[in-house]
C-alpha cells in the first residue's frame, strides 16, 4: 500500500490499521496526505485497485479570509499553531500525536488550505475501475465534516463515523 501522510506528520497510518487494505495496488491518505493521494491515483498509470482517503482536507468552502488568517497564524507562532493543530487533529481523543510529529511548511500549509477537490477526477477515477472510500469524523475540528460529506458522498462511498475526530477516534 502507498499511503500519504497528513499535514506536519509521519507514520500516522497505524491508526488505521481498521481501514486501510495492505496490498500493493491501494492508495491511502490522511488529511493532506488524502489530497496527495487522490492526485497520485489520478496521474498515476499503474494499477491502482483501491483509494481511501481518511479525513481528507476539505476547506474549498472556506472564505479567503479564514485562508489567510491560518497562514498569518502559522507564520507568527509556528510551534504554537502546530501545537493547537495537533490537539484539533486527536480530538476528541487524548491521542499523542508528537511522536508523529514532522514540522510542515507555509508553503504545503497553503497547498492543503487552496486546494480543490475536482468531481471530474472522481469521475475519471471510478470510470478506471478504482474504488474509492472516504472517511470522515462527525466531531472533526479541523474540517466541516458536513460540507465534507456533503460534496464526497454523491461521488464515492462515504462514511460519517458518529462521535469520531479528524483522526477517525472518538
Amino acid at each position: 500500500m502507498k499511503f500519504f501522510n497528513g499535514f506536519s506528520l509521519e507514520g500516522e497510518e497505524k491508526f488505521f490499521n481498521g481501514i486501510l487494505v495492505d496490498t500493493d495496488m491501494c492508495v491511502a491518505g490522511f488529511s493532506y496526505g488524502a489530497q496527495k493521494a487522490f492526485e497520485y491515483a489520478f496521474a498515476s498509470k499503474e494499477r491502482i485497485d483501491r483509494l481511501i482517503l481518511i479525513s481528507p482536507a476539505f476547506f474549498q468552502t472556506q472564505k479567503p479570509s479564514f485562508i489567510k488568517a491560518q497562514l498569518r497564524y502559522f507564520e507568527a507562532d509556528k510551534e504554537g499553531y502546530i501545537d493547537r493543530f495537533l490537539q484539533n487533529v486527536a480530538y476528541p481523543s487524548c491521542t499523542d500525536l508528537y511522536p508523529h510529529l514532522r514540522l510542515g511548511t507555509k508553503e504545503e500549509l497553503e497547498t492543503l488550505l487552496t486546494y480543490t477537490w475536482d468531481k471530474e477526477k472522481f469521475k475519471s477515477l471510478l470510470h478506471k475501475g478504482i474504488t474509492i472510500e472516504i472517511f470522515l469524523g462527525s466531531k472533526d475540528k479541523i474540517i466541516d465534516a458536513n460540507a465534507a460529506f456533503s460534496f464526497f458522498s454523491p461521488l464515492a462511498s462515504t462514511y460519517l463515523i458518529k462521535d469520531a475526530g479528524h483522526l477517525l477516534k472518538g
